[in-house]
């Protein structure tokens, strides 16, 4: 192998996940977390996004009509991250699913990031998270980037948001 380096600027264009059942993944993913519908091709796929691109996230039921969730300890995505703009953003994700009373698996500050993890309708992992100012990003010794797990303040994300009510 050589060595090689992707791009700087590459990214993560969109995912496309298998669901038991389209209309629960809309459900979910448009009407709970917000996405816009772009395109269903018949009851069996649906492209859905945030501000009009063409879509970030492509749902389909091509192998996976009425299937069971894929078993927790197989080979597969751990989780999908979805990254918000700012940090209030992530905090109105986080007061819809509480008023939705949708079960949260796991809340995490990382020191680059905050998250919020849940599960879909079919148990895909979903990471809500948003980034913190490179500038404010932990460093070791090196100057190197030391993420870490630790508790959210939840109380101080959800003032995001009533601080502007």
């Amino acid at each position: 192998m050589d060595n090689y380096i992707i791009p700087a600027k590459t990214r993560i264009g969109h995912v496309h996940l298998k669901v038991s059942d389209l209309q629960r993944a809309l459900d979910f993913y448009c009407s709970l977390l917000g996405f816009q519908l772009m395109q269903t091709y018949d009851d069996q796929a649906a492209f859905i996004s945030a501000g009009g691109y063409h879509h970030h996230i492509g749902l389909n039921t091509w192998y996976s009509k009425g299937g069971p969730p894929a078993a927790e300890n197989a080979a597969g995505l751990f989780h999908t991250a979805i990254l918000y703009p700012e940090r209030k953003d992530l905090a109105v994700a986080l007061k819809r699913l509480i008023a939705a009373k949708y079960p949260i698996t796991g809340a995490s500050d990382h020191g680059v990031s905050e998250a919020i993890y849940l599960d879909d309708p079919d148990h895909n992992g979903v990471e809500l998270y948003w980034d913190r100012p490179r500038e404010q990003w932990p460093l070791n010794a090196q100057g190197q980037v030391d993420m870490y797990t630790r508790r959210l303040d939840i109380e101080g994300l959800l003032a995001e948001v009533d601080e502007e009510q």
